[in-house]
């Protein structure tokens, strides 16, 4: 790219719907519960706000993510109003249209309308197949409807991923993956609860120990690559050419818009004399306030070689295939393997860490201590 040249077109776009019909005790994402007029409210600021990033970024989308927040909350002319509003700016993904999915709000009418309104993919938040389980974990919807609305979003030509917490007291991992897998999803995300502070979890003193974490970490990949999963990401299982494409461009550390209250942003340089940016958008008040005529909402911060390298190592070391290092030197302008080579060789000696090549990857046991290789990289 030339000093004069335009930014690359934009492939993804990812859109952050805050509104819940209930917020679980464990959530640290920026949701709430709607009120009157908040809505509607929304849906006019994002009209705005597209507008604006839209002037200031070509969009070539091959993929759409529509996050929370329960998207599928939102009544079913609020959502065909959302996406006109992103296709009159920026069109629609070519591969993948992802809608984020609460089982309770799941009926064979609604789901025929996201299939109207262009979502292909849908990532139904079922946490547990377990009832007791899903009561301890906060969760409004019982077993019973996170299977019906699995099959009727698979009846409905969904390519269906299931959302599993893993970890949790009394939790029946065996069962619980062995029904995802029966209900016939092609694709699972399986995250350990995590206690984060200010969440009511965190208030109530729920602790989950640190051999239950790997217990349920490691219990979950044999049985999943058992079943013909592979596991692509670190916590992300998929049948053949079920892998999530959306979720692939992060951790490849692409570009991607990210519009809506909370919703993170990685922007590419208007020029090669320019870095790369990273922009996080205020929460709801903030976001609804905020004037678009002026610009973007939120804290831009320009991307540095340096950065450049960590993000995408604290991404690509999450996947299986990991990052190259020659072809990651040549997009920062950084000998990678020079700069960082003490914790190259720390984690590489003791096995964390695998070299192939100019191909760095993690092992198992890397995967698991990932925070604490990442964390060596940041502070070299």
């Amino acid at each position: 790219m030339s000093a004069l040249s335009p930014a690359p077109p934009v492939k993804h776009l990812y859109v952050h719907v805050p509104f819940c019909p209930s917020i679980c005790p464990y959530c640290d994402f920026h949701v709430l519960t709607r009120r009157s007029g908040q809505v509607e409210a929304y849906l006019e600021q994002l009209e705005r706000e597209a507008a604006v990033l839209a002037k200031l970024y070509t969009a070539d989308l091959e993929t759409v993510y529509l996050g929370g927040g329960t998207p599928s909350f939102l009544r079913d002319e609020e959502l065909a109003r959302l996406t006109d509003t992103l296709r009159r700016h920026f069109g629609w993904g070519r591969l993948e249209n992802t809608l984020e999915v609460n089982p309770g709000t799941v009926s064979p009418a609604r789901a025929a309308h996201w299939r109207q309104v262009g979502f292909d993919r849908a990532s139904v938040g079922v946490q547990s197949l377990h009832d007791p389980t899903l009561r301890f974990l906060g969760r409004q919807h019982s077993a019973e409807q996170a299977r019906s609305a699995v099959r009727e979003l698979i009846g409905a030509g969904f390519r269906v991923s299931g959302d599993l917490i893993t970890a949790v007291a009394g939790q029946p991992l065996d069962s619980d993956i062995a029904g995802l897998v029966a209900l016939g999803v092609g694709h699972v995300s399986a995250y350990t609860l995590t206690i984060e502070p200010g969440t009511p979890f965190a208030r109530r003193g729920v602790t989950v120990a640190e051999e239950d974490e790997e217990a349920g970490f490691t219990r979950t990949a044999q049985l999943l690559t058992a079943a013909g999963f592979g596991r692509y990401e670190i916590s992300n299982y998929a049948r053949p050419g079920q892998e999530s494409r959306h979720n692939s461009a992060y951790w490849q550390n692409r570009f991607y818009l990210g519009l809506g209250p909370g919703a993170a942003g990685h922007y590419p340089p208007p020029s090669a004399l320019l870095k790369a940016e990273r922009r996080t958008n205020p929460t709801l008040p903030g976001w609804l306030a905020h004037d678009f005529a002026h610009g973007p909402a939120g804290q831009s911060e320009a991307v540095d070689a340096e950065e450049h390298v960590t993000d995408a190592l604290f991404m690509g070391l999450r996947t299986r295939v990991g990052v190259n290092l020659a072809e990651l030197s040549r997009s920062s302008g950084l000998d990678v393997a020079g700069r960082y080579a003490a914790p190259l060789k720390r984690h590489l000696d003791a096995g964390l860490l695998i070299r192939q090549g100019e191909q760095l990857r993690a092992s198992e046991q890397g995967w698991w201590l990932l925070n604490k290789v990442l964390g060596d990289f940041v502070n070299a």
